[in-house]
């Protein structure tokens, strides 16, 4: 009887465990510029919805991350550049305020 309540406690952790790995993570951001208001940017696995675009990950270096439609051979060279820490996006053309949600 104990053996068979240790095989239901281990398949039920197990099944636990292998739903918690389907959770989706992402984190929602609303970011301004100083001619547009309440934007919404999405950072879901290695993408960054922005718009009505879907942006890969390119990369890191230092504290800033890299996204663009298609990843170019220098990470730097991406065209959406966002920091993190200071919540400041740069999209080549002008430059976001953003805070996390």
């Amino acid at each position: 009887m104990h053996l068979c309540h240790i095989r239901l406690t281990v398949y039920a952790l197990a099944l636990l465990g292998l739903c918690a790995c389907e959770r989706d993570t992402y984190t929602t951001w609303s970011c301004h510029s100083q001619t547009e208001t309440k934007i919404s940017m999405i950072l879901r696995k290695a993408q960054m919805e922005w718009k009505d675009l879907k942006l890969d990950y390119c990369g890191s270096l230092g504290n800033q991350s890299y996204f663009d439609q298609k990843c170019p051979a220098l990470t730097q060279d991406s065209k959406y550049v966002f920091t993190p820490s200071s919540g400041i996006l740069k999209t080549g053309t002008q430059d976001y305020q953003c805070a996390a949600l």
